[in-house]
């Protein structure tokens, strides 16, 4: 029988004082004050309007209509449809003064916003009608009625929608720019980047500020431990790699930022505390974003996504798992040997630690220098071709910061860091000099990828080294730690922070390119708005090795599903979790339940791939036991059996920008599956249902109308209802509806797995 919720409480509370005061009384703690974020948001006045405003103007595809009965209200319209209304009777647009300030450490940033004087009053005077525009204008007032800033809006059709172009003029000085997006009473709320808590995200304050996540998110004693030891590096559950200014509502309307304007790059902060408005305030006086809206929420986020132009994945990731293996060559011939008697499908290694490893208090890290680490991995050549001649692809990793080599033990041929800093190419702090930057037991140096010769120099060397001999992808890591203080060659780094993602996407992608290899595949965990017309994949970040929700693997998939309506349609996770922290009172590390389930989630997504994590030697790997090695063998097995569906999928998903895995309120809407948070849509056919309980043996599916085959044990489900179905470690609860054009040969491709 469970603890009762508030005995439950109490335990819990007393484990966390007892690490508390295990930590301060090791000496271990370096942080007294934890840092928080600290945002506002403006809350929207009333819109005026004035009487000699006509109801309806149009221009070239877009009507805007005001209304002022019951209450003023602006509505845009296009050939699609409605993409938009305001709030009746409330303001759409807002300004403030104030200051913005940022804390970081370790990539951890923190927010703090505050106003010293606001207008949220509108008054809208005139509207006037160009060739392809509708403009309106007006005044913006303060609480006293005292005329502050004036404001434009113009607005414009696109082949979605249509464009709004806001600007600031005047008086005030104003230094930030609220927008307020009408929706009906409390709608849904989905996306703003990858989001870990809820899909639904109505109720929420979020700081659209890219940055480390944290470990733990919430998940307890970790959570507070990694807090008072290193400066709040638990972080909170607003925290993501992945934030941006784009979302839809369940009213099927779309708003997003338009990444080529620099403004939509700026700290922000949404709102969506408030019924009947989507809120946002962004560091800027200028706001440029699409409105689209469509008929049901695939079209929705197709309309939002399109025309990004998305690389293709190279198909080889479809023909079965990508093993992270570190230790050198010895150790990968001897792992890949293993797995390979037990079974399993292969379709390439991921080895991180080809460049070399460090031991630091973290776990064991890499040797940022970009060259081949001999010593750990001679034979290099020989061991990338022969695995190539089993089909099997060799993969490794980069980011991109450099360090300085000169404490190695053997130093590589050369020193980037040293090249980089004589030629002026890295980021600066005020003073002029390199940019030091803690990686928690050594400093770092980004690359300054806004210098025009510093990125095409990076390329080269990612070209050159990373991609040499053979190697075709790598893991393109970290981009969420430019600092707003620093000194660039070209732009203010509190507009160019949120976007170094994309600025390191396009990077990777020359380097790819000039590597000659139209099939080398990346992965990013960072994301920004405009970045997936760069690279197609994505991966979740380092998740906890648990099942928690804050930080484990339950969390996975809420990431996955926000990410995927923001604009990244393809995204996995790493197989066991990265993140593994002795806490004392709890040791977390992998059990092998959690990485058998992990890897059933994994075997219905688009890459398969496992991560050693950051305490290799403590945590359990696929390759480690016959049980492991048996459970994993049987997952890429159905992983592979799904590669032509898989195809097209991803085809699908690189193409118009729908997500390959999919909330049921894509696939599903208007039914009881659209209400489900535990449970998606791999593609248009696969229902999976994932275990992300501990110690569960079943689990509850709640099935759309139709008739549901069970993909592995061949029994049916009458649809349009909730049921509880068995799911025994091996054996996963994915469906297919009998009547669906793949149902057979979806069938077929399991049957005896």
């Amino acid at each position: 029988m469970p603890e009762p919720r508030s005995r439950r409480r109490r335990l819990a509370l007393v484990a966390v004082v007892a690490v508390l005061a295990l930590v301060v009384g090791s000496g271990v703690v370096t942080w007294w004050r934890i840092p928080r974020d600290d945002v506002e948001m403006l809350a929207a006045g009333s819109l005026q309007v004035s009487e000699a405003i006509p109801e309806t103007s149009t221009a070239d595809g877009v009507t805007v209509t005001i209304s002022t009965d019951p209450a003023p209200q602006v509505t845009v319209d296009t050939e699609n449809g409605t993409v938009w209304s305001s709030d009746a009777g409330h303001a759409f647009l807002g300004a403030g003064r104030g200051g913005l300030e940022v804390e970081e450490h370790r990539g951890y940033f923190w927010m703090q916003t505050e106003h010293d004087h606001t207008w949220t009053t509108q008054t809208l005077e005139a509207v006037s009608t160009a060739s392809d525009a509708v403009v309106l204008s007006g005044q913006l007032l303060d609480a006293d009625g005292t005329a502050g800033p004036t404001w434009r809006a113009e607005l414009t059709a696109t082949d979605r929608g249509a464009m709004l172009h806001a600007t600031l003029t005047g008086d005030g000085e104003p230094t930030s720019l609220a927008f307020w997006s009408g929706r009906s009473d409390r709608s849904a709320v989905h996306g703003f980047g990858e989001q870990f808590t809820d899909f639904d995200l109505d109720g929420r304050l979020l700081p659209i500020l890219v940055r480390e996540q944290g470990v733990g998110r919430g998940e307890q004693p970790l959570t507070l431990l990694a807090d008072v030891t290193n400066h709040g590096a638990g972080g909170t559950e607003v925290m993501t790699y992945a934030a941006q200014a784009s979302w839809v509502t369940e009213d099927l309307r779309g708003v997003r930022l338009d990444p080529a304007l620099p403004d939509s790059h700026a700290p922000a902060v949404a709102d969506t505390r408030t019924a009947g408005q989507v809120g946002l305030e962004v560091q800027a006086t200028r706001l440029r974003a699409e409105l689209v809206t469509a008929d049901t929420p695939l079209e929705l986020i197709a309309q939002q996504q399109q025309g990004t132009g998305r690389p293709e994945l190279a198909s080889w990731t479809g023909d079965g798992a990508i093993v992270g293996i570190q230790g050198g060559t010895e150790e990968v011939r001897s792992t890949v040997a293993a797995l390979q008697d037990a079974g399993t499908e292969i379709a390439g290694v991921w080895l991180q630690d080809w460049t070399g490893q460090r031991t630091t208090s973290f776990g064991e890290r890499l040797w940022w220098t970009w060259q081949l680490d001999t010593q750990r991995y001679p034979g290099w050549r020989d061991l990338v071709t022969d695995l190539a001649a089993e089909d099997i692809t060799v993969t490794t990793y980069v980011n991109p910061f450099l360090v300085d080599p000169a404490n190695m033990d053997s130093a590589p041929s050369r020193n980037l860091f040293a090249e980089a800093a004589e030629a002026g190419y890295l980021v600066t702090d005020k003073a002029g000099e390199p940019y030091a930057l803690d990686q928690g037991g050594f400093d770092a140096y980004l690359v300054d990828l806004t210098h025009a010769a510093a990125r095409a120099w990076y390329a080269e060397v990612i070209a050159t080294e990373v991609l040499a001999d053979g190697v075709r992808g790598f893991m393109a890591d970290f981009a969420e730690g430019l600092p707003l203080d620093a000194s660039l060659a070209d732009g203010d780094p509190q507009l160019m922070h949120n976007r170094w993602p994309a600025l390191w996407a396009e990077t990777v992608r020359e380097a790819c390119e000039r590597a000659e290899q139209p099939d080398c595949v990346t992965w990013f965990r960072t994301g920004a708005l405009g970045m997936d017309a760069e690279t197609p994949m994505f991966w979740n970040g380092d998740q906890l090795t648990s099942f928690g929700a804050e930080d484990g693997l339950a969390s996975v998939l809420l990431g996955t599903f926000s990410a995927g309506v923001s604009g990244w349609p393809l995204v996995h996770s790493d197989v066991g979790g990265y993140t593994s922290i002795d806490a004392k009172i709890k040791n977390y590390v992998r059990s092998e339940e959690l990485l058998a389930r992990w890897a059933e989630l994994s075997a219905f997504g688009v890459m398969m791939r496992t991560h050693e994590g950051n305490r290799p030697a403590e945590n359990l790997q696929v390759a480690d036991t016959a049980a492991t090695r048996a459970q994993f063998a049987r997952m890429t097995q159905i992983f592979a059996a799904l590669s032509d569906y898989r195809a097209e999928v991803v085809t699908a998903a690189t193409e118009t920008g729908v997500p390959a895995i999919r909330h049921g309120w894509l696939n599903a809407p208007g039914t009881a599956a659209a209400e489900v948070d535990t449970q998606f849509f791999f593609g248009p056919s696969i229902l999976v249902a994932p275990v992300l309980t501990e110690g569960a043996s079943e689990v509850e599916v709640t099935f759309p109308p139709g008739r549901w085959r069970h993909l592995l044990t061949g029994q049916e489900y009458d649809g349009g209802a909730s049921v509880v179905v068995p799911a025994p470690v091996g054996t996963p609860a994915a469906f297919v509806e009998t009547s669906d054009p793949w149902a057979d040969r979806l069938t077929a491709a399991l049957t005896g797995l």
